[in-house]
């Protein structure tokens, strides 16, 4: 049964990490799209929205399945709370890529916005903590953990910059409105995706930890050297 059972979990592993790999190339290609003002490329992640909600459902499946027959205790009923928890929320930064690709097919057939954005560093912070969140569950690296949660208010507080330059540029400029508009929207699901990847990274800390941490004040302490998780 144990052996089963961990068969299980480590299959259960390859399918989120592959689901985590499928998710971050469309993070990557959506903010390409709208840099690039590419539709083709836009009109490509529109299409294939469905494909990462399949595997969703599918890992959840698996997750219960695993709950019900092999009743895991410990560390391993840890991993399967954590990863149904991490499957729900790459299947929401899936939507938000999906959502950047939309506002990028709109733009690509508008005229360039004239405003200075630093949509560039926003996306990349964004894309970084995807990544980062995704590592630390590869490598089970709560060090790594950490430092997306950190990272988490450096997204805020440009998508709050963002905000009131495009406000000072619609009284300014008032015919581009609707580009402008798209353009907030845009990086308020950046903001979303940097939520979600914090979220990530909490449960992989929960996962090598035993620690709730989201609400916590005390969650940016950098982890004790040398930590290991509790059986």
């Amino acid at each position: 049964m144990a052996r089963h059972l961990q068969r299980e979990i480590e299959n259960l592993k390859k399918r989120i990490l592959a689901l985590g790999a499928q998710v971050e190339q469309r993070v990557r290609d959506s903010i390409r799209a709208l840099e690039d003002r590419n539709a083709d490329l836009a009109r490509q992640i529109i299409e294939k929205d469905t494909e990462i909600d399949v595997v969703e459902v599918e890992i959840e499946e698996e997750c219960l399945k695993i709950l019900a027959l092999h009743q895991p205790v410990a560390i391993d009923l840890r991993f399967i709370i954590s990863v149904l928890k991490i499957n729900n929320d790459l299947e929401r930064i899936g939507d938000l890529a999906v959502n950047i690709a939309e506002r990028a097919s709109f733009l690509a057939h508008q005229p360039e916005v004239q405003v200075h954005l630093n949509f560039s560093g926003m996306a990349q912070i964004t894309h970084t903590m995807l990544k980062q969140s995704l590592d630390a569950l590869v490598h089970l690296n709560a060090k790594l953990a950490h430092q997306v949660c950190l990272a988490d208010n450096q997204v805020d507080d440009l998508h709050r910059d963002m905000y009131v330059k495009i406000q000072n540029a619609i009284r300014a400029n008032p015919r581009q409105i609707e580009s402008l508009i798209q353009l907030l929207s845009a990086s308020r699901h950046l903001e979303r995706i940097a939520d979600h990847a914090t979220n990530v990274a909490e449960d992989v800390i929960y996962m090598i930890a035993g620690e709730i941490v989201r609400h916590n004040p005390e969650k940016f302490r950098d982890p004790p050297k040398n930590h290991k998780p509790p059986q």
